[in-house]
């Protein structure tokens, strides 16, 4: 039998054991993602996991991962399986002369837990700690624990955004989080609230765009997992659960300008495919 305290350690990560949970440790190391040295070590209930598998990994490697519940890891349910694979912090990758420790292991897990897949009713694994900040694209956000606050960059903010002016939004006020990851074209953190939102980010004062280089997934997705954790434990995302549907409104043609530019940014990059740049240029376009 496993016992309380034993370690297994990986590539990036340890796991401890411990009787009602697992501790992961990230390194710190140079090759390790930036997620992961941004999160420092977690704590996951066993009761949080769902299922645990091993597979082959890639180049002599075993992977053991713990399938988290739906419903029970703020960062998990922020992320909405936009996480790389590298980037899974349920994932702990091993040699492949390691493979019997592993199944020892993740046999001794599968007998403790108790939990099925159904979705938890509350976040069973702690949201990372505030207070937290990133530089987005048009603005910085910054979080406090009990509000959000975005402060505009002349360089990047849309007119839109500058006539609304800097805001700050109440975490009671909110009905949730929506975070599409920096490493896909117009991705951004939106906060959903009861009202109609524009449906462009870079038009809707209650959101931040990214752009190459900004809003890094190792500083966006903690900040994005943060409020959603305090979101519902407010209470707040359950009374606003539907979402009031998107107002469709003409974009200021400056501002299709600046997106186009951006867009050549990542196109230039290397970031978007010619096809990608033909097509989403085309979509800005019609838009005026």
């Amino acid at each position: 039998m496993a016992r309380m305290g034993d370690v297994l350690a990986g590539f990036h990560a340890a796991w401890e054991f411990e009787s009602d949970s697992v501790l992961i440790r990230f390194e710190r190391g140079i090759r390790t993602p930036k997620l992961f040295q941004a999160l420092g070590e977690r704590r996951v209930p066993l009761e949080a996991i769902a299922a645990v598998t091993l597979t082959p990994g890639k180049r002599g490697t075993v992977v053991l991962r713990a399938v988290p519940r739906p419903g029970a890891d703020p960062l998990m349910e922020a992320a909405a399986g936009q996480l790389k694979e590298g980037c899974d912090p349920y994932r702990l990758v091993l040699p492949a002369e390691r493979e019997t420790l592993a199944e020892y292991y993740a046999d001794e897990l599968r007998g403790q837990l108790t939990a099925d897949d159904e979705p938890a009713e509350r976040y069973l694994v702690s949201p990372p700690e505030g207070p937290l900040h990133f530089k987005a694209y048009d603005g910085k956000a910054s979080f406090d624990g009990k509000s959000v606050s975005f402060r505009w960059f002349w360089t990047g903010a849309s007119s839109a955004k500058w006539k609304a002016g800097d805001q700050t939004f109440p975490v009671a006020d909110l009905s949730g989080v929506e975070w599409r990851s920096p490493e896909v074209f117009e991705g951004h953190l939106r906060l959903l609230r009861r009202e109609p939102a524009p449906a462009q980010a870079d038009q809707d004062p209650a959101a931040v765009v990214f752009g190459l280089g900004y809003g890094p997934v190792h500083e966006s997705l903690p900040f994005a997992a943060s409020v959603l954790a305090a979101v519902r434990a407010s209470g707040a995302g359950a009374l606003a659960a539907a979402a009031a549907p998107a107002a469709s409104t003409r974009r200021d043609p400056a501002d299709i300008a600046d997106r186009i530019r951006h867009l050549g940014e990542l196109h230039q990059a290397g970031l978007v495919t010619d096809e990608e740049f033909a097509t989403k240029k085309a979509e800005l376009l019609a838009e005026l």
